[in-house]
């Protein structure tokens, strides 16, 4: 099976005094686009290692495409494609020379899996003699996932592999994601971007080490239990200030040029901008809004915190 599989866990540094993985448990199907979304420092670097042998867990047991992480690092190492976030690729060689040299250590060539990686090679394939150190980030991006595919691995582990590339790169990589699960290749991706969720077919939400919510996009935000409201005024600070000291407002915070905001039962849009105005503000728009998976990662968040005090 190439199925990617957590159970129970965890780990910590600093002689156990920092929990970077608490508790962990997911399963990735096989064949499945599975996303791990967090913010930085949410523990998701710390499950890509370990599920690439490259850490080992304090308890627990994880397994990729049937191998245990443990007693099988050798056959996981051998058979999964890995793109840590960071660019790991030879900065000194050639984009010809590190497909090679990546070939070459998996026992294969460029050429015999030629067919999975040519819609990505043949973007870079141009600037074949250039030093990878000096490609921009998209095609460092492109270059460092035709190395994870050379050879022909049937799990794919990429950790961030969009962190700090343009939006069009982005997109683009996001494209050959696709096409590479059309393949029959499963994919586990993190990312700390909440618009990159929808583009995954299930997601596991983390923060603080912790797994919040496991679901499809649609079913976390189909979750959403209260009325979410889309709120401005001419002083957005001032407003967001007074909002929050509103004794009937549940939730207020930052959103791009507005605040989200819930309110208690039985409170609205009209009450928001009656109570704005008569705190002085000018020109309050009050809209009630459907939720995206950034304003449900942040209710989980705040109800584990809740739940906690």
């Amino acid at each position: 099976m190439n199925s990617v599989t957590l159970q129970n866990i965890k780990k910590t540094y600093d002689k156990g005094n920092v929990l970077a993985v608490d508790d962990v448990s997911f399963e990735v199907k096989e064949g499945e686009l599975f996303g791990l979304i967090g913010p930085d420092g949410a523990g998701k670097t710390s499950i890509f290692r370990i599920l690439t042998t490259l850490l080992l867990a304090d308890s627990g047991s994880a397994s990729v495409a049937g191998f245990d992480v443990v007693k099988d690092y050798r056959a996981i190492r051998n058979s999964v494609g890995y793109m840590p976030g960071k660019f790991s690729l030879y900065q000194d060689l050639t984009i010809r020379e590190n497909l090679q040299f990546f070939a070459t250590v998996f026992g294969t060539t460029v050429e015999a899996n030629y067919d999975l990686i040519k819609d990505i090679y043949e973007q870079i394939k141009p600037f074949n003699n250039r030093r990878a150190g000096k490609l921009s980030g998209g095609m460092k991006q492109k270059l460092a996932l035709c190395c994870a595919l050379i050879h022909k691995p049937n799990v794919l582990l990429l950790d961030e592999p969009t962190t700090g590339v343009d939006v069009v790169s982005r997109r683009e990589f996001w494209e050959m994601l696709k096409k590479l699960k059309m393949q029959g290749i499963t994919i586990l991706v993190s990312t700390p971007y909440m618009d990159e969720a929808s583009l995954c077919e299930r997601i596991a939400l983390i923060q603080n080490g912790k797994i919040m919510s496991v679901d499809t996009p649609d079913k976390i935000i189909g979750s959403y239990p209260v009325d979410l409201y889309a709120v401005k005024s001419e002083n957005i600070y001032k407003l967001l200030v007074d909002l929050r000291a509103y004794g009937e407002v549940a939730s207020c915070y930052a959103f791009g040029e507005f605040l989200h905001v819930t309110m208690k039962e039985g409170s609205g849009a009209e009450q928001i901008e009656k109570y704005a105005s008569g705190k002085g503000h000018q020109h309050v728009v009050a809209n009630k809004i459907e939720p995206g998976i950034e304003d449900s990662f942040i209710r989980l968040m705040s109800v584990r915190d809740a739940t906690k005090s």
